[in-house]
């Protein structure tokens, strides 16, 4: 399992339709830590990647 790449983590974001700090605060990150795996600067571990989307699936009541 890869973790997910600076666009991936990006582009999903922006389609759920969430800014930057409500992206961080659903996996309890502080929005820092969120933009610098939006620029690349840390790369975003698998599990967190997990966690993110099932959130947003509970979130958008996409189903699983």
């Amino acid at each position: 399992m890869n973790n997910p790449t600076q666009q991936e983590i990006t582009k999903t974001r922006k389609e759920a339709g969430l800014t930057q700090t409500q992206a961080a605060e659903l996996i309890y990150k502080k929005l820092r830590t969120w933009q610098q795996w939006e620029n690349g600067d840390r790369e975003m571990d698998y599990a967190l990647w997990e966690l993110f989307n099932i959130k947003l699936g509970e979130i958008l009541k996409i189903p699983k």
